[in-house]
């Protein structure tokens, strides 16, 4: 299997692209694919740079038997559109500021379309509650298993067999 490289990427790089990040790490390593991929998140602003996941999303990661707290925000770089063979934005305002920024033929994508074939935004839980990242886990956490089972990788415990689903 080719190496395959995906950035997730919110707009502050502390809620759902970490979270997500997370989470598709944790499914690989549990399928034994660690040296397969290339996981990482950015953000399209750069408010939070250097600091670590919401004290939430690090939280809800952590109910989920998932280690987040080492991860730091990044604004997505130029570079970024070149290294990562596939970009998933977690809604349409970051999509398009992507877009807006990305060379002609970056391979960039909403996550609800190309992870969950919904074509929803992941909502951003920011200004909510714990059950708002809980929302956004659940979501992030079928995508996830959608896209490993996309790219050809199958995993019985994205069927509910897992302790990163309680």
């Amino acid at each position: 299997m080719k190496r395959i490289s995906i950035l997730f990427v919110c707009m502050g790089n502390i809620c759902r692209s970490p979270l997500a990040e997370g989470i598709f790490g944790h499914l690989v390593a549990e399928a034994g694919l660690t040296g397969d991929f290339t996981v990482a998140s950015a953000g399209t602003g750069s408010w939070h740079e250097g600091d670590p996941p919401d004290r939430r999303s690090i939280a809800t990661a952590k109910n989920h038997g998932i280690d987040i707290s080492g991860q730091r925000a990044r604004r997505i770089q130029s570079r970024d559109f070149m290294d990562f063979d596939l970009i998933l934005a977690m809604d349409r305002d970051n999509l398009a500021a992507l877009k807006k920024s990305a060379p002609h033929g970056a391979n960039i994508h909403l996550s609800g379309d190309a992870a969950l074939g919904t074509g929803e935004n992941i909502p951003d839980p920011y200004y909510g509650g714990p059950e708002g990242f809980e929302l956004v886990y659940t979501r992030l956490l079928t995508g996830c298993c959608r896209l490993l089972e996309t790219l050809g990788v199958e995993r019985a415990s994205c069927n509910g067999n897992t302790s990163s689903v309680r």
